[in-house]
């Protein structure tokens, strides 16, 4: 299949002759605007991009309505790290830190560490959301051991990350798809598996994805499915900022107002969209009643 996207791509595919299936994401432009945002340390920067690359990478193979959002809470020096991948292919992430931070972030390290996976949508009443035990130094250990408890399947994923590039690789063993003869093969997920191993970094940034599946697996019958396009966006909006500052109360609201001559201004972290309000637009969002709970991660 020809494929124009060598960037900011989600493949999914299938390994016929082992009864695998798997997502490929590859990270470009996106994956820039997000790092662009902030003078991330470099193995933030590089974990702040795994994270946003498996997002994605966790989309490929559910019924998604809404976003899935990876959100890492910790009482160290990396104190928040955000990535979410919308079902309209829209990816945005920051991260939260204080120097120093550590020159290696081993996530099973960190202190009174929280890792949370969410599904679905607030404003749909839709959401699900499961806490990820920290049992690994690296985040496709973590992820990994996730599914199993999860879901009872075997998972292999591989992430990584550099200054211009995010790539994402996740296999999962169905016995009961792929080729006639796949649930018999009882050699074909350590097969795999050890194929996947040989990847290196280098060779996972730099190769475009059709050509990295090739490499890996031209003996297993790869069949790719549909690429779907990726991008940078941003779910914020004047209506979800509005909800938020409703959510805050009349006082805050008021001594906000009054530190700014009578202005709020709310500016996105993760797109820098202002927002504006003065006092009038503040007692119409106050008046309109109590709003949902908020999430506390910025809209």
């Amino acid at each position: 299949m020809e494929n124009p996207f060598t960037d900011d791509v989600l493949h999914r595919f299938l390994l016929e002759r082992a009864g695998v299936r798997g997502v490929l994401v590859r990270l470009g432009p996106a994956w820039r605007e997000v790092a662009a945002r902030a003078d991330y340390p470099a193995p933030l920067r590089e974990l702040l991009g795994q994270t946003l690359a498996a997002s994605a990478l966790l989309t490929g193979n559910i019924k998604l309505d809404g976003a899935l959002s990876i959100e890492l809470k910790t009482q160290d020096a990396l104190r928040l790290l955000f990535a979410e991948c919308t079902d309209q292919g829209r990816l945005r992430g920051l991260a939260r830190w204080s120097d120093p931070l550590p020159p290696a972030l081993a996530l099973d390290a960190l202190g009174d560490a929280v890792l949370a996976i969410t599904i679905g949508s607030v404003e749909r009443g839709q959401r699900y959301q499961g806490l990820v035990a920290l049992q690994q130094a690296d985040l496709a250990g973590v992820l990994e051991n996730y599914f199993i408890q999860s879901e009872q399947l075997p998972a292999r994923i591989v992430l990584a990350a550099d200054g211009e590039h995010a790539v994402g690789l996740m296999l999962q063993k169905l016995p009961d798809e792929g080729g006639r003869d796949a649930a018999h093969d009882d050699d074909a997920w350590n097969r795999v598996t050890h194929l996947t191993a040989t990847l290196g970094k280098a060779e996972m940034l730099s190769t475009a994805p059709e050509q990295l599946l090739y490499r890996l697996f031209h003996e297993e019958s790869v069949r790719l499915f549909e690429p779907r396009p990726l991008g940078f966006g941003c779910t914020c909006s004047r209506e979800r900022v509005s909800a938020m500052l409703r959510s805050l109360g009349r006082d805050e609201v008021e001594a906000a107002l009054a530190a700014r001559d009578g202005e709020i201004e709310v500016i996105c972290e993760f797109c820098a969209q202002q927002y504006h309000f003065d006092r009038i637009d503040a007692e119409h969002l106050l008046s309109e009643g109590a709003a949902p709970e908020q999430s506390q991660t910025p809209q």
